[in-house]
C-alpha cells in the first residue's frame, strides 16, 4: 500500500450544502452540529442535498495482543475468542445497537489467540497470526505481516463499498487493545505514555502506573521508528489495528465517509492520515471515548465528536449510537423547506 495524499470531499458541493444550509425556514445556526454534518455527509456523497443512510455497515476487526499478559489489562486475553463468537450470536452491546439502528455487523479475525474451530471461514479468511508481539519487549508484527494486515483492511473496505456501503463504521475487539492503541497515538504525537495511557475495561490505579511503565517501554524501544507510521504499525500494533487502518484508508481513497469510533478507530484513523494525508476529511468521530489517547489523536485530526456518553465499550458500540444522528443531519438538509418556498412571491 503505497502512500499518497487523498482529495477532500467535493468543495463545490460543501459550498451547496452550506448554500442550502442557510435558505432553509429555520433560524440562522439553529441545527448547531446537525447542520454540519449534513454538510459534510452531502460533500463526501457528492450530491446536495445528501442521500439518506439506507446502508450502512461496520466491520469489527479482533486480534490478541502479546502485552495483554503482562498485567495491562482487567480481562485475560481468552475472552477475546469468546467475544468474536458473542458477536456471531448477536449477543453483544453492539449487536443490540446496530440492530436497533439497522446498522450490519461483520466480525473477522486477523489475531485472535484461538482457532476458533466451527467459525465461519469467513471469519478467519484474512488472518494474519495469533496474537501480537509484546510491544514493549518485542515488535508487534513483521513487516510482512504489517503488509498482508493492511491489505486485507483494504479488501474488506472495497468489499464492503461494492455491496452498497454508504457509510462505514470500524470496531474492535482485542483484550489488551487500548496499549498498542495509544502506543500508536503516543508515536503519532510525539507523546510520553504518561499523557496517553488510560484505564482501558477499569483497571485500578497500581495496574494502570503498571501499564504506563510498560508504555513507555515500548515507546522508548521503538523511538528510533516513530516518523514512519508504517513501520508504527509494525513495532507497536497488531494485525487487527493494522487492518482497521488499512479499512479507513481505502475508505478515504474510495471517497466513501466513515464514523470513527473509540480510541482503537482513532489512533488507526490518526495513523491513516499520517499514511496518506487528508484522509481525515473524509472521517467523523461518532463519540469521545473515556481514553485520553483518543481525545487528544481527534484534536489532532480537527474532528468533534457527535456524542459525549462516557462510552468505553469498544466493538464501534459509540460510532452505531451516533448514526442516528447522521441520519437526522442527512433529513433535516433533504426534507425542510426552504425559507423561499414560505414566503409569498413578492415578499
Amino acid at each position: 500500500m503505497t502512500a499518497s495524499s487523498v482529495d477532500a470531499p467535493s468543495p463545490d458541493i460543501a459550498a451547496a450544502g452550506a448554500e442550502r444550509l442557510a435558505a432553509l425556514a429555520t433560524p440562522p445556526g439553529a441545527l448547531g452540529r446537525l447542520g454540519d454534518l449534513a454538510v459534510w455527509l452531502a460533500a463526501t456523497q457528492g450530491e446536495c442535498p445528501p442521500r439518506e443512510l439506507t446502508d450502512v455497515r461496520l466491520v469489527i476487526f479482533a486480534g490478541d495482543h502479546g502485552v495483554a499478559r503482562h498485567g495491562v489489562s482487567a480481562y485475560p486475553p481468552e475472552i477475546t475468542a469468546a467475544m468474536v463468537r458473542t458477536f456471531l450470536a448477536g449477543r453483544a452491546g453492539v449487536s443490540a445497537l446496530a440492530r436497533a439502528h439497522g446498522v450490519a455487523v461483520r466480525v473477522l479475525d486477523l489475531g485472535v489467540d484461538d482457532d476458533l474451530v466451527g467459525v465461519p471461514d469467513d471469519v478467519r479468511r484474512h488472518k494474519v497470526r495469533r496474537s501480537s508481539g509484546a510491544i514493549h519487549l518485542e515488535d508487534a508484527l513483521t513487516a510482512e505481516e504489517t503488509r498482508r494486515a493492511l491489505e486485507a483492511g483494504a479488501i474488506v473496505a472495497r468489499e464492503e463499498i461494492a455491496a452498497g456501503a454508504q457509510l462505514l463504521l470500524s470496531g474492535d475487539m482485542g483484550i489488551g487493545n487500548t496499549t498498542p492503541a495509544a502506543a500508536l497515538v503516543a508515536a503519532g504525537l510525539g507523546l510520553p505514555a504518561s499523557e496517553v495511557v488510560g484505564r482501558g475495561t477499569g483497571i485500578d490505579d497500581a495496574a494502570l502506573a503498571h501499564k504506563e511503565h510498560v508504555l513507555q517501554q515500548a515507546l522508548d524501544r521503538t523511538a528510533d521508528r516513530t516518523d514512519d507510521p508504517v513501520a508504527c504499525l509494525t513495532a507497536l500494533a497488531s494485525a487487527d489495528l493494522a487492518a482497521s487502518t488499512g479499512y479507513l484508508l481505502e475508505a478515504a481513497r474510495q471517497g466513501v465517509p466513515v464514523l470513527l469510533d473509540g480510541l482503537m478507530a482513532v489512533a488507526c484513523a490518526l495513523t491513516a492520515d499520517r499514511i496518506a494525508p487528508g484522509a481525515a476529511a473524509w472521517f467523523a468521530a461518532g463519540h469521545r471515548s473515556t481514553e485520553p489517547a483518543q481525545s487528544l489523536a481527534l484534536a489532532k485530526l480537527g474532528l468533534e465528536p457527535v456524542l459525549d456518553l462516557g462510552l468505553g465499550l469498544g466493538e464501534g458500540s459509540g460510532a452505531v449510537a451516533a448514526v442516528p444522528v447522521l441520519r437526522s443531519a442527512v433529513a433535516l438538509l433533504r426534507d425542510v423547506a426552504l425559507l423561499s418556498e414560505l414566503l409569498p412571491p413578492d415578499a
